[in-house]
């Protein structure tokens, strides 16, 4: 794609600009993608929260190195410094649908800037788009016009604190809708579960420990073609550890295996698990069950 079509968007105002739309508020806007001029794909880079709702079938979207085709009802979110490809089979494209733009300025000093960590679906990749129900649907769009009337009032000292209020109310739904899309394909989660299961497993009894060292959330979630956030989600979800504690779990349960039924140092069993250090590797374990690896070993009762 020619360096012409790379479109960097680090103002409100100059992603109103490509969309044909005005500006109402230097730090937020809530657009109507309907209004912008038919278009080709573009590359593009955000340094802003983008959420973009679309209400029809309108051109693809490349995150990586997957292909995401938008489809009626998606609900997809983009956080500064995230770039994305929009592509299309056709020569030119009208996009549709409804988005909500704000510059992380405008939530400095509030509420929302302490909880806006909190809201991981912003490094969700595209594939792990939320997909909306027509009630879902109208609460978006409800949450939307709540903050574009505000946006359409001079601007006085409630200003900064209503709009703000609004985009929380408007993350919560979507946190809300996320819970229920991760119950929804529950069936899919628990597939997840298994083939990280046995990740893990193989993991453990390759020559990775060696090589690449303790396994990662990130490592996990590359192989599952998911972004971290969006595993340790789905995984805090179904199993009610974080992603990084179900690995330790793992971990402990492999070195008590190894700690009965080998002669093996602790210091061996500690680099063959991929510690560097094996006073971490004890901590760890101290911290997970109780007393020391060498005492777990003296106590002679397996499952202590």
């Amino acid at each position: 794609m020619a360096m012409s079509d790379h479109k960097i968007f680090d103002t409100v105002k100059s992603y109103n600009d490509f969309n044909d739309h005005p500006t109402l508020h230097p730090l937020v806007s809530v657009l109507d993608f309907s209004k912008a001029k038919p278009r080709t794909g573009h590359r593009m880079m955000f340094g802003l929260y983008t959420i973009i709702l679309k209400e029809v079938d309108c051109g693809n979207l490349i995150y990586g190195k997957q292909n995401y085709d938008y489809q009626e009802g998606t609900l997809v979110f983009l956080g500064p410094g995230q770039e994305v490809d929009v592509t299309n089979k056709s020569t030119k494209y009208q996009p549709m649908g409804r988005g909500l733009v704000f510059h992380p300025d405008l939530i400095t000093g509030t509420s929302l800037a302490g909880q806006i960590e909190g809201y991981g679906f912003f490094s969700y990749n595209l594939n792990e788009a939320l997909h909306l129900s027509e009630q879902e649907q109208h609460t978006i769009l409800d949450c939307l016009e709540k903050i574009e009337q505000e946006l359409q009032r001079p601007v006085d000292k409630h200003s900064k604190r209503l709009i703000t209020s609004n985009i929380n109310l408007f993350l919560d739904y979507c946190q809300r809708f996320y819970d229920r899309q991760f119950i929804t394909r529950e069936h899919v989660n628990k597939s997840v579960i298994r083939v990280f299961e046995k990740l893990l497993n193989n993991y453990f009894h390759s020559e990775k420990p060696y090589s690449v060292g303790l396994p990662s959330v990130g490592y996990f979630a590359d192989e599952l073609h998911l972004s971290a956030n969006y595993f340790g989600d789905l995984v805090k979800k179904e199993t009610g550890q974080s992603a990084q504690e179900y690995i330790q779990t793992k971990l402990i349960e492999i070195a008590k295996t190894k700690i009965f039924g080998t002669e093996k140092s602790v210091k061996e069993i500690a680099f063959e698990l991929g510690f560097r250090y094996p006073q971490h590797f004890s901590r760890l374990f101290k911290q997970k069950v109780g007393i020391s690896p060498n005492e777990f070993r003296n106590s002679g009762k397996e499952g202590y």
